[in-house]
C-alpha cells in the first residue's frame, strides 16, 4: 500500500538518516549515521512517511494534489541542525569589549569593569519589545539559512521580572508562526543584577519565590538554566535553584564549569538536568560521572575560539562514554556566531571528534539535550521533516568546508524555506 506524500525528494546521493536506536547516542553508536545511497524521502503534513531507494519511490509513494517533487541530483541530505544553546534575546552589541579583549583584556577583567553580561542587561532593560523582536528575527534567520531548524532561545539579559517576561513573550509570540521550532529557556540566574550586588542568596530566593511562579503561570518557558561559575552562582545555590525549578515542572539545564571547575557538571547529574553546557574546565572525576548519566554534555567550541580559551575536552568525554552535543552559544559577548557548520568544523579540528560524531552531536544528541529526541534529529518515519539539502556529494564535506556552509536549501516541517519566504 502506498503512503501519501506532499513532498518527495528523489535521486539523493547520500541520505543521512541517523536512524539507529532512539534516544542518546554514545560510544560506537555516536559514529553510526545510517546512510542510504541513491535514496528518496517523502513527507506528508510535516512528518516523514517513507525513506528508501529512489528506484522504489514510485511504487511506495502516492503524491497528493499540489505536492512537490524535487530531483536532488545525487547530492547529500541530512537532518536539520538542533542548536541547543543560544542567547539571541538581547539589545545592543559589545564589539567595544571585543576590541578590549583583542588588546589583551580577559573576559573576567571586562566583566569586573562593568562590561560583560551586565552591559547587555543595561541595554536590554531599555529596549522595546519591537527592538528585541527585530534582533531575535535577524539572528534566527541567519541560523535557519545555516541549517538550524530547531533552536533553544534563552532569556537572561533582563534579570528583573518585567524585562525577562518581555523577552520570553517575544520568543513565545514568534514561535507561533516562525518556521523553526523554538524552545524557550528562562535564564534569570545568568548573573547577579546590580540591585542585588553582594546578595546572591537573596536574588536566588527572589527568583524562586516571585519570578519562577510567574513564568510558569504564563507558560513562557520550557526550561530553567543557571550560570554555575566562580563569582556568579555556587554549586550549592545552583542545586537549590534547579531543584526548585524542577519541582515546578520546568526542564532544567546548567552552564557548568566554563572558566573554573565549580562542580557544575556534578550538580547537573545529581539534579537530573537534561544538559550540562560549556565544560571547558570539567574535572576528570566529573567526566566519568556525566558519562554514567543521561545528562547530555553540551560543548560550545565557538566560545573557546572567540575567547581564546582551551577547547572543551571532547575526545575525553566521548571516550568515557558520555552523550555529547555541540551548539553555537550564540550571544553578544562571547560567541557572536550563528553557524552550526562552523561548530562542526571546530569540534572535528579542535575537540577530537570524528566527522560522524560531530554530526550526531549536532542532530540526535542536540535533540536529546532539549528533550525532543522523539521527533527531532533524525530522518525516519514519524519524525519531523526538517532537512538540509547540501550542494555536496559526500557528507564529509560538511566539516571539511570551514565557515562557508555548502547549503542549497533547508526544509522545515516539509516545506522548502525558499518557498516559505517568497
Amino acid at each position: 500500500m502506498k503512503v501519501q506524500a506532499d513532498l518527495l525528494l528523489t535521486n539523493i546521493g547520500e541520505l543521512v538518516t541517523m536512524a539507529g536506536s532512539p534516544g542518546l547516542r554514545r560510544g560506537e553508536a555516536a559514529k553510526e549515521l545510517f546512510i542510504i545511497s541513491d535514496a528518496a524521502i517523502a513527507s506528508f503534513q510535516g512528518r516523514i512517511v517513507w525513506t528508501g531507494k529512489s528506484r522504489d519511490a514510485s511504487r511506495s509513494v502516492k503524491q497528493v494534489e499540489n505536492s512537490l517533487e524535487l530531483n536532488v541530483e545525487g547530492k547529500v541530505i541530512t537532518p536539520g541542525f538542533v542548536d541547543s544553546h543560544t542567547h539571541p534575546l538581547y539589545a545592543g552589541t559589545r564589539q567595544a569589549e571585543f576590541a578590549m579583549r583583542a588588546a589583551g583584556a580577559d573576559y573576567e577583567d571586562i566583566a569586573s569593569a562593568g562590561g560583560g553580561i551586565l552591559n547587555s542587561v543595561k541595554r536590554t532593560r531599555k529596549a522595546s519589545s519591537a527592538e528585541l523582536k527585530d534582533t531575535l528575527l535577524k539572528h534566527l534567520s541567519t541560523m535557519l539559512l545555516f541549517g538550524t531548524t530547531t533552536v533553544e532561545v534563552k532569556s537572561g539579559y533582563g534579570l528583573d521580572l518585567e524585562t525577562e517576561i518581555r523577552c520570553l513573550e517575544t520568543a513565545t509570540g514568534l514561535a507561533e508562526y516562525w518556521p523553526q521550532t523554538i524552545l524557550r529557556t528562562f535564564l534569570g540566574a545568568h548573573e547577579i543584577p546590580p540591585e542585588y550586588s553582594g546578595r546572591s542568596d537573596e536574588y536566588i530566593t527572589y527568583l524562586i519565590d516571585e519570578v519562577l511562579p510567574e513564568i510558569k503561570k504564563r507558560e513562557l518557558a520550557d526550561f530553567v538554566d543557571i550560570f554555575c561559575e566562580k563569582g556568579v552562582f555556587t554549586a550549592e545555590q545552583s542545586r537549590h535553584y534547579l531543584q526548585a525549578a524542577k519541582s515546578m515542572g520546568f526542564g532544567i539545564r546548567i552552564h557548568a564549569d566554563e572558566f573554573h571547575d565549580t562542580d557544575g557538571a556534578s550538580v547537573a547529574v545529581d539534579s537530573g538536568a537534561l544538559s550540562a553546557d560549556h565544560l571547558l574546565s570539567i574535572s576528570d572525576r566529573n567526566i566519568a560521572k556525566i558519562a554514567r548519566s543521561t545528562t547530555v554534555a553540551t560543548l560550545l567550541p565557538g566560545t573557546a575560539l572567540f575567547l581564546g580559551k582551551p577547547f572543551p575536552p571532547g575526545r575525553k568525554l566521548l571516550d568515557a562514554g558520555a552523550a555529547v552535543a555541540i551548539a553555537t552559544d550564540f550571544n553578544p559577548g562571547s560567541c557572536f556566531c550563528e553557524s552550526m557548520p562552523l561548530m562542526i568544523n571546530l569540534a572535528v579540528c579542535q575537540c577530537g571528534f570524528t566527522i560522524e560524531e560531530a554530526i550526531t552531536a549536532s542532530t540526535v544528541n542536540g535533540a536529546a539535550a532539549l528533550g525532543v529526541g522523539d521527533h527531532k534529529g533524525a530522518l525516519v518515519q514519524g519524525m519531523d521533516a526538517d532537512m538540509i539539502l547540501w550542494d555536496l556529494d559526500d557528507y564529509r564535506g560538511i566539516a571539511y568546508h570551514m565557515a562557508i556552509p555548502d547549503i542549497e536549501n533547508v526544509v522545515v516541517a516539509g516545506q522548502l524555506i525558499s518557498s516559505i519566504f517568497k
